[in-house]
């Protein structure tokens, strides 16, 4: 404080009672956020005890991530904090949102080992807009259907459920990390092809009159009948599974039938059914693995040769 009875301070003993640097402390009072009350006959600036206040003021907004526009502003009463804070708030979800998304990106680019090319790509996934998305779906789900109109429907809407991809407004990395795997899945041409033929099966065993939800009925009695035997311990060559495959199959061509069940049970699938319920928010489905596991080794023990 200087010794002339005023109480005002220099800029040094106004940075040593705030804890701010003088440095900091010119460069706000050169943007007009911070005006001294007066100078010295030196020229130096002085500061009352309302600047001091002032000075925590902006402090504590700058802390806060306001930019020196917005916090001018406030001090000169064209907005409240209030207005300011309910605004920066808003352009904070945006940034974390956008960080998420970073994260995300650059935690799978570690854990793959992915080239520069990658990146790139799963970069540009991750950044689509919602309506983006749904085209990548749409256009998958076009691609396996295709002239396959006897397909059972409610396998069409289980797969594009599943693939809907409704990223919530504030994804968490793990659902973005989910939907950049899952978005590089539907697009592989190796994986449609695969979904295609499973989709294929299913229109060639249905006919006209077949009410929907069939295929699902039958997997539901198949998940059934595998885990009770795989409870008693019964070996999936044994003889006794020759009953069990009697009630699930009747006399449908047990090559056939092994074909399908191929068809649909790849691990890819599996990841691809995983993948969504992580994009979609929902608790991991059992995959039954074991179950379809253990019918498919019955039927290839009695199809050998």
């Amino acid at each position: 404080m200087i010794d002339d009875g005023t109480g005002l301070l220099t800029i040094g003993e106004l940075a040593r009672a705030t804890g701010l640097t003088v440095r900091t402390i010119r460069y706000w009072s050169d943007e007009g956020v911070l005006a001294p009350v007066t100078r010295s006959d030196g020229g130096y600036r002085l500061y009352d005890a309302e600047c001091a206040a002032r000075l925590e003021l902006i402090r504590t907004l700058r802390e806060l991530g306001l930019g020196l526009v917005d916090v001018r502003k406030v001090l000169d009463g064209e907005r409240t904090v209030a207005e300011v804070a309910a605004a920066h708030v808003v352009a904070l979800d945006a940034q974390i949102s956008s960080l998420r998304v970073t994260r995300a990106v650059l935690s799978t680019v570690a854990r793959r080992g992915s080239t520069a090319e990658e990146m790139t790509l799963m970069n540009k996934l991750a950044r689509l807009s919602a309506a983006e998305r749904r085209r990548i779906v749409e256009d998958f789900m076009a691609e396996i259907f295709e002239g396959l109109d006897t397909a059972d429907p409610d396998i069409r809407t289980r797969l594009r459920f599943a693939g809907a991809a409704n990223l919530p407004a504030d994804p968490s990395p793990e659902q973005v990390d989910a939907w950049v795997e899952l978005a590089e899945l539907i697009q592989d041409p190796e994986f449609r092809a695969l979904m295609r033929r499973a989709i294929e099966f299913n229109a060639a065993d249905r006919g006209p009159d077949v009410p929907a939800g069939t295929s699902l009925w039958f997997m539901s009695r198949l998940i059934q009948l595998a885990g009770e035997a795989r409870r008693r311990g019964l070996a999936p060559a044994a003889p006794e599974a020759d009953g069990l495959l009697a009630g699930l199959l009747g006399d449908a061509d047990r090559a056939e039938v092994l074909k399908r069940l191929e068809a649909g049970t790849n691990l890819r699938l599996a990841r691809y059914r995983e993948l969504s319920a992580v994009v979609n928010g929902l608790e991991p489905q059992p995959s039954y693995e074991e179950e379809f596991a253990w019918v498919v080794a019955a039927l290839r023990a009695r199809t050998a040769g």
